[in-house]
């Protein structure tokens, strides 16, 4: 961000001579130092100075000068009826947003029009359509300590009004549920460092005194009655300075109420699946990437068949805070089940749903005084469905079911009052009229009445003038600036009665008014400026009389989204053949497993089955590259998640424990930023599932020593190993090239081999993609760089290392850790340096890449 968007250093001393207009723009600019001022002047936002330069730059527009008495200043402006995608880019290149809109009616002013920031638009606090990227969430978190060290987390969509808390002791678990929500903006507390927890979250500066005990719990009790629902100090910090900076965005120095806020829900990490960011990353849950670096399909892509915003967010939410209470987690697969049962009532139900729109969003609008009138429309048109799915649910057999019915208000009277009293297709602008049904109100009826016979009266006026005077030509018509007139051409200009009063002369007629059109003129322009005046007076009261039933309202919401994702998992289970997974046991069981993704962005997947138990609980996965350990791996974890997200899996058969955590350290590069090999990335990650898994939770490790030598590698690996088995007793998947593990499973008495087979061809090697029990006992890499596209020189060559290699092992005595002994230099011949370092390498365990490197230092020790 550019450091100085206020008045140049050359206009200090001449400051006092400003023009009163860019006194007060600099004024503004001083206030909101930390954000570009967009100050209106009639119908553009214009900047001034640095700040006009920062934004032509961004925004690729014009930049212009204004030049008064006292300089000239770069100029540049958007409009403001098209200025929300210029803000778009102003927020995307790091800036807040500060909105000066004129407060004054400028007809009505004779000085300069008094002008106050209305709103902040930042990255966390977005409520407009065309900024919010989608029907996702937009969350903005603060974050504070208390003098126990605890770190407490508050949570805030101001769109919608999802408001959470929690707090936690560590800040590695803040900093996991911080990638879980991904919030897009962070407001710290005085004692909180934010590089510590997400680097790419926009670290919003704010006042430190918002995070006092005393103030925050003031504010939330303004809000909620009490903070006494909230569990520590730091919690009440975090939530009492999330709602200051939230008012503050809203309305700038006059803290705006967020009057929606009804509902402040604090949860424990603990009620649900736990998955950090690299967790849902290494899944893919919200997002895929291809090799290419192209978007490609995420879990939640395959598992949308939702029918509006409500339910997106619902099935969002879900997937990103599975649930751990199995009773929950079956309630859900209840109502699942029984709307896979019943393909009419849920299609049924799904074309119902179409037709609800987003009133979260509107009532956030309704309450901020944002709303139009469609917005209101839409509100009626939502509530319309909801009888509608109450009878569709009236047979309902599930508990779920019957409590989400029960839940669904169609609130009567508010349905009743907006019917009454907005039009069905009513304009996009207030200002334009025509809003507010007739019969509403019979004041408004009796003005409009007014204004319709004194039109209809001018209508008839210029049929009674030309016959009156004979004139064929004569012609009533209307003008901004003239109002009402009668014209005659000048070759008509003798049969001007007496009664008519020149008004405008043109170049081939004049146009005259008479003391009875100028009286009907006044009437008209009395009773529709006093007509538009009530209807919107009459409108906001309509608004506000709807504003009050918000949390009614959000309730509604809350029902309709939940039923909007449980049809989603239903139909995705009944057109894919999920199978309704059995909660409970003592370990993870799946016939027939498939990974939901996988099946249906490639042809020919190959379904396999899962069996971890206390006995078998950590699998060794050996065999080659790309035979399909890492996407059986995941596959495991995101049946898991599906099932405790409430949906039916992609199996013939699964019997799950609950988990409480699901940790991945699956793959891994460079953190150029961060200054972090892949090695110390890798490490950093592994350590964390050490320090945090249980015997409740579920590892996947992937080539866990990859980024160091080899020697380090697997005594890194055979140490996670045991550590993993002895002392964690999680439920984990370790898949790997260091064969040497496959013999310390094969020792542990509660772990198992798995292996995925090949078969050696002419052309290469096929890839069987089904897993079974055991080691594998080749890892084909020289195959794989074949078919990866590896000269035919290199691999031939890399073929007479394996041999050499092999041949020295067979030959060579064995010491305790493997490797081969001084008398494979006298048997082979080999230079006594050059075998040494053949000895250290294992080509079962190298990866093409790895076994090209090798090649590349043999070659250049034999030159």
């Amino acid at each position: 961000m550019d450091a100085a968007l206020g008045p140049p250093d050359q206009m200090a001393e001449s400051e006092a001579d400003l023009t009163p207009m860019m006194s007060q723009y600099f004024e503004l600019t001083r206030r909101y130092e930390d954000a570009l001022v967009l100050f209106q002047v009639g119908d553009f936002y214009e900047l001034f100075c640095d700040a006009a330069e920062a934004a032509a730059r961004i925004c690729e527009i014009t930049l212009t000068a204004r030049e008064d008495s006292t300089g000239r200043y770069p100029m540049a402006g958007v409009p403001i009826d098209n200025a929300e995608p210029y803000i778009d880019d102003l927020l995307d290149a790091g800036y807040r947003v500060a909105v000066a809109d004129q407060v004054e009616d400028p007809d009505e002013v004779s000085g300069v029009v008094e002008r106050a920031v209305t709103r902040i638009v930042t990255p966390g606090t977005l409520t407009e359509d065309e900024l919010l990227a989608g029907d996702d969430n937009n969350f903005v978190a603060a974050l504070a300590t208390d003098d126990d060290g605890r770190y407490g987390l508050a949570l805030l969509d101001v769109s919608t009004g999802d408001f959470y808390a929690t707090s936690l002791p560590e800040a590695a678990r803040i900093r996991d549920e911080l990638g879980r929500f991904a919030p897009a903006e962070l407001v710290a507390g005085p004692d909180v460092d934010p590089g510590r927890f997400d680097g790419d979250t926009f670290v919003a500066e704010y006042d430190d005194g918002v995070f006092d005990l005393e103030v925050a719990t003031e504010r939330v009790a303004s809000y909620f009655g009490s903070a006494d629902a909230l569990a520590v100090d730091a919690e009440v910090r975090a939530c009492g300075a999330l709602l200051a900076y939230a008012e503050y965005t809203r309305g700038g120095e006059g803290h705006q109420r967020l009057d929606y806020l009804n509902h402040l829900t604090r949860y424990d990490p603990r009620e649900y699946l736990q998955m950090d960011a690299v967790a849902l990353r290494s899944l893919e849950v919200f997002e895929q990437r291809s090799v290419h670096g192209a978007a490609g399909t995420a879990l939640v892509d395959v598992l949308d068949e939702t029918a509006c915003a409500l339910g997106r967010r619902a099935l969002t939410d879900w997937l990103r805070r599975p649930l751990t209470d199995r009773e929950a987690i079956e309630a859900r697969h209840d109502a699942v089940g029984e709307l896979v049962a019943d393909p009419m009532t849920r299609e049924e139900l799904h074309e119902h749903l179409r037709d609800v729109y987003d009133i979260e969003r509107l009532v956030s609008r309704v309450s901020r005084g944002r709303a139009n009138a469609r917005d209101l429309r839409s509100l009626k048109a939502t509530l319309d469905v909801v009888p509608e799915v109450r009878s569709l649910l009236a047979d309902a057999d599930c508990e779920k079911l019957r409590e989400l019915r029960a839940e669904l208000d169609d609130l009567p009277e508010i349905r009743n009052l907006l019917d009454r009293a907005i039009v069905p297709d009513p304009p996009q602008e207030l200002t334009e009229g025509g809003v507010v049904r007739d019969g509403y109100d019979e004041t408004l009826d009796d003005l409009r009445e007014t204004e319709r016979s004194g039109k209809q009266w001018i209508d008839d006026l210029e049929a009674a003038e030309r016959e009156r005077t004979g004139v064929d030509s004569l012609k009533v018509g209307h003008n901004a600036v003239h109002g009402y007139y009668i014209e005659v051409t000048h070759a008509n200009s003798e049969a001007v009665p007496d009664n008519y009063q020149r008004r405008q002369t043109l170049k081939n007629a004049e146009r005259y008014v008479t003391p009875e059109l100028k009286e009907r003129e006044d009437d008209i322009v009395r009773a529709e400026q006093r007509a538009q005046d009530l209807e919107y007076e009459l409108f906001t009261e309509v608004r506000d009389r709807v504003a009050r039933e918000a949390e009614r309202m959000q309730a509604v919401a809350a029902a309709l989204a939940a039923l909007d994702a449980l049809a989603s998992f239903a139909s995705v289970a009944a057109a894919h053949d999920y199978a309704r997974p059995t909660m409970g046991g003592d370990g993870i069981r799946v016939e027939g497993g498939r990974h939901p993704v996988v099946e249906r962005t490639e042809s020919g997947f190959v379904p396999n089955d899962t069996r971890l138990t206390p006995d078998e609980r950590v699998a060794v996965v050996t065999g080659p590259n790309m035979s399909g350990k890492s996407t059986y791996m995941r596959q495991v974890a995101l049946v898991v998640l599906l099932a405790q997200a409430g949906s039916f899996v992609p199996a013939a058969n699964a019997r799950l424990r609950v988990v409480d955590r699901i940790f991945t350290r699956v793959g891994a590069s460079d953190d150029i930023a961060g200054g972090r090999s892949t090695f110390m990335v890798e490490m950093t990650e592994l350590a964390a599932i050490l320090r945090a898994a249980t015997e409740d939770s579920l590892v996947l490790l992937d080539e866990v020593g990859r980024g160091t030598s080899t020697t380090d590698g697997l005594a890194i690996a055979r140490a996670v190993t045991e550590y993993v088995h002895d002392e964690l007793g999680a439920t984990t998947l370790f898949a790997t090239h260091h064969h040497e593990l496959t013999a310390d499973a094969e020792r542990l008495p509660n772990a198992v081999n798995l292996h995925f087979g090949a078969t050696r061809t002419d052309e290469g090697v096929t890839f069987q993609h089904e897993v079974r029990d055991g080691a594998a006992t080749a890892s084909y890499g020289v195959e794989v760089a074949r078919t990866a596209g590896v000269p035919d020189e290199v691999v031939d060559r890399a073929r007479e290392f394996l041999d050499e290699s092999v041949v020295a092992a067979d030959t060579g005595e064995r010491t305790r850790d493997g490797s081969a002994d001084e008398k494979a230099d006298e048997s082979t011949g080999v230079d006594a340096d050059l075998a040494a370092k053949l000895r250290d390498v294992n080509v079962a365990e190298l990866t093409p890449i790895e076994a090209l490197n090798v090649l590349n230092e043999l070659r250049r020790d034999l030159e």
